[in-house]
This record gives C-alpha cells, structure tokens and sequence, in this order.
C-alpha cells in the first residue's frame, strides 16, 4: 500500500463506525465489474423464500447456542 493509501486508511479507521461502514460498502460496491449480473436478483429471490419459509414453519431453525456447542464439540473431537 502506497503511503498514501495508508493515511486514508488511518483516516478512515478513526471515523465512526456508521461511516466507515458506509466506506466499505461503497469501496466493495466500485470493485463489482458487473460479471455477476442477476445476482442480486436472485439474493432478493432466495431471501423471500426463505421468509415464506420461516412465515408458513416450513423451516426448521435452531438456537444459536445449541449450533454452537456442537460445533465446538465436533471440532474438539477431531
């Protein structure tokens, strides 16, 4: 990274963090070339069936600490 660069990036990491969210977002959004046209097309598709799932109990959810405990345990026994 030029020295340049890394000011900005100081620059940057001593703002808030809404702002430097918004940084991010829009530095990750200017690196998109447009090959993955349709995607987000397809996210918004998934994320709707993915309600609808939640919303009729088609879905089966889990509690985040009981995935958590066996995947440490899966981890820890290998």
């Amino acid at each position: 990274m030029s020295s340049v660069g890394y000011k900005i990036l100081q620059d940057v990491l001593a703002l808030p963090e809404n702002e430097r969210a918004e940084i991010a977002a829009r530095l990750i959004e200017s690196l998109d070339d447009g090959a993955d046209a349709g995607v987000d097309e397809a996210w918004a598709a998934e994320i709707e069936r993915r309600c609808a799932a939640l919303d009729t109990g088609e879905a089966v959810t889990s509690d985040w600490e009981d995935v958590r405990r066996r995947i440490e345990t899966q981890l820890l026994n290998k």
